[in-house]
């Protein structure tokens, strides 16, 4: 029997393709950081909770620390880097929440609260990101 110990794939991040050797057991987040230098997704709670290493893949938001780098081999990924124009912060980067107001542009305080359920914010209670969301909504 042999074990496939590591495996090239490629991924387009941002709008660039690139292709590395990865090992089987390598999260999506430890390619994007490590491999790609892209830091803008963060590690925080290593167990798929805090939402702070939430990606787009394929035009779906994920949590990059409960992704093997190798199921995204050929998917194309969105980092929080990639949302920037001209060295400036989108509405979208300065609010959050680019999945929810691409899926549903004018959403509710309900769905509001719904899409950030998952992402734990220990500073401020989710008020100001709450707030956030509804201001880049208009």
């Amino acid at each position: 029997m042999d074990v496939v110990t590591s495996q090239t794939i490629g991924v387009e991040v941002n709008g660039t393709t690139y292709e590395r050797e990865v090992e089987a057991r390598r999260l999506l987040i430890h390619l994007l950081r490590d491999d790609l230098d892209l830091t803008g997704s963060h590690i925080g709670c290593d167990t798929g909770n805090c939402g702070a290493c939430s990606v787009i893949l394929d035009r779906t938001l994920v949590k990059s620390c409960m992704v093997l780098a190798i199921q995204a081999d050929g998917a194309s990924i969105e980092t929080v880097e990639g949302l920037a124009g001209e060295e400036q912060l989108t509405p979208l980067q300065q609010a959050s929440a680019t999945a929810l107001l691409r899926e549903n542009p004018k959403p509710s305080d309900e769905e509001i609260a719904k899409a950030i359920q998952g992402n734990i914010c220990r500073c401020t209670g989710y008020w100001n990101i709450f707030e956030a969301i509804k201001a880049a909504s208009k």
